[in-house]
Order: C-alpha cells, then sequence, then structure tokens
C-alpha cells in the first residue's frame, strides 16, 4: 500500500507559475510505487487570478485541494491552512515560485524515514541575490537562532517535510501570529536537513517586501521567545550603571574643582540617548501587550472562504 504525502503549497499572486510547479511534482510522482501525492493549493488572497488558476487545477485532478482564503494573512498562516485540510502521513510545505526541485522530494523523505520527526531543506546553492538580500537573511537566521534556542546543528526552513503527529500538534496554534520556526521547535528537536541546490525563480520576484519581512520577524521572537524583554531589562541596568558613573564623576569633579561646570552638550546628549533606549523598550513592551491583546480578543489566524475539489 502507497504512503500518502500532502504538500502544501501557499499561493500569492502565482499564477504565472503554479502550473509549472504543480506539473513539476505530479511527474515526480508518475509511476511510484512507494508514495501517492496530495497537493493543498492555498490561495492567499491573491490579487492576480492565481484563484482561477487553482480552479482549474482542482477540476483537471482528483488529488488537489484548493483554499481559497477571505485576507491575505502570510506565508506561514497560509502553510497552516493547508495542513489543516491535508491528510497525509507526511506533509511538506513548499513555495510556489518552482526554486525547489521536485525530485528534492523523494531525498528528503528517505531522510525522514531515518527516524527524523521533521526534515528541512539547506539550500547551499542559490540564485544570484542582492548583498542587501543576503546579509538580511544572514541576520534574520543568526538572530532567530538565538531568539528560539535553536540546537546546534539544526537547520530550519520554510521547505520541509514533517510527520503527521508534528503537523497535528502545529495545527494547536491558534494564535494570530504564526512562525512556522517556532511552532517547529516547540513540538520537536528530532530535526533533520538535506542540502537542495535551490533553482532560477520561474517568474516575477519574491513576494517578500521588506515590511513583510520585518513584520514575520517580529511575529517570530515576540510569539516564541521573551529575550528581548530580559535583553532591555538588561539595558535599562547598563544605562542606570552608566548614569551613575557618570554622576559621581561630576560630584568629584566638582569638589575636586569648585570652578568646575558640567557642559550642556553632553547632558544633552545623554539625556538624549537615555530617552531613546526608553522609547525603544517600552515600544518592545507595548508590541508584546498589543499582540496579547489581539489573541485574548481572538482574531483568527485564517478565514477560509471555500474549499475547491474536483467535481465528481
Amino acid at each position: 500500500m502507497k504512503t500518502k504525502v500532502s504538500i502544501v503549497i501557499p499561493c500569492y499572486n502565482s499564477s504565472l507559475t503554479l502550473r509549472d510547479v504543480v506539473g513539476e511534482i505530479q511527474m515526480a510522482f508518475v509511476n511510484r510505487e512507494d508514495y501517492s501525492c496530495e497537493l493543498v493549493l492555498v490561495n492567499d488572497a491573491s490579487i492576480d487570478n492565481t484563484i482561477d488558476v487553482i480552479n482549474g487545477l482542482c477540476e483537471e485532478n482528483s488529488n488537489i485541494i484548493g483554499i481559497d482564503l477571505a485576507k491575505n494573512r502570510g506565508q506561514h498562516a497560509a502553510i497552516m491552512a493547508g495542513m489543516a485540510y491535508s491528510s497525509g502521513e507526511f506533509v511538506f510545505s513548499i513555495d510556489d515560485d518552482g526554486q525547489t526541485p521536485g525530485d528534492s522530494i523523494f531525498t528528503m523523505l528517505r531522510e525522514i524515514e531515518k527516524g527524523y520527526d521533521v526534515v528541512c531543506g539547506r539550500f547551499v546553492k542559490r540564485p544570484k541575490r542582492s548583498v542587501i538580500r543576503r546579509f538580511g537573511t544572514w541576520v534574520n537566521t543568526s538572530v532567530r537562532n538565538w531568539l528560539l534556542d535553536v540546537p546546534k546543528g539544526i537547520y530550519l526552513s520554510i521547505f520541509f517535510v514533517a510527520r503527521r503527529f508534528v503537523v497535528d500538534e502545529i495545527l494547536k496554534y491558534k494564535n494570530p501570529y504564526p512562525y512556522m520556526a517556532g511552532l517547529i521547535l516547540r513540538t520537536t528537536d528530532n530535526i533533520g536537513s538535506i542540502d537542495v541546490v535551490q533553482k532560477e525563480r520561474l517568474a516575477s520576484s519574491s513576494g517578500y517586501t521588506f515590511s513583510k519581512l520585518f513584520s514575520l520577524w517580529l511575529n517570530g521572537f515576540t510569539a516564541f521567545s521573551i529575550k528581548p524583554l530580559r535583553v532591555s531589562t538588561f539595558i535599562g541596568l547598563i544605562s542606570a550603571a552608566v548614569g551613575l558613573i557618570v554622576a559621581l564623576i561630576i560630584v568629584i569633579n566638582k569638589i575636586i574643582d569648585p570652578s568646575y561646570v558640567a557642559g550642556w552638550v553632553s547632558t544633552v546628549a545623554s539625556s538624549l540617548v537615555l530617552n531613546g533606549i526608553i522609547l525603544f523598550m517600552l515600544g518592545l513592551v507595548g508590541e508584546y501587550i498589543g499582540r496579547i491583546y489581539i489573541s485574548i480578543n481572538e482574531s483568527p489566524l485564517y478565514v477560509v472562504r471555500k474549499v475547491i475539489k474536483k467535481k465528481v
């Protein structure tokens, strides 16, 4: 009996690439005697005709399920929506841009069957990207690993395969700020990885703008880590200590030399720095409180407008 594999593809403005991506995956499973394939295509409120492409694919293929979200909630929420409608023993998350080679699916399946709970693809060769984008990726990875206490040797990416029990545990998360790396890490540390050569993007460009990347980064550390609050406490203590030392120096200088006059420039500068730190920390605390408030009000993780399946 074939093992069922679910492949979740979050789709946003991918009308030009989606058919090619689905076709490559479908071809990879042709004549396979060990695995069968189920595809779950999630339209994250695209502003092009992606939903029409999904409708057509669902009508043509009985193994494809389409999910149409009522509002754009981001890639990670779309992945969770697809997971909720998946039924495979193993569940993949794959991008809609065609950069993931289809044959790597079976390499990852062989790896996870060694006993891992999750296996992630590590892109060792990637198409040429700008220096700023590469630097941003490095910063994001480094900060994420520190904030989430990622165990040494574990690599996390949005291209991954997970066992059914891991997916079921991830789906218990109902708050409106999902972050897949945090959700995986709070479920298991038994994570493997394989090297993957990333292909050129089939069309268009990445849907991640700077604001979206920053928002995703905020999701990661405010929903799954309190380290920023601890850092703010540490910075506050350091600032207070520096202020105390400066005050002592001024007092000592005044005792030694009664004519000594503290400079207004240094006073104003130190005041601006300290006030800036205070405002930054207040903003950080406000970010946590705001997200708690939105979660308490039960803002939905995603809203499904329609589920699309082939008519029988």
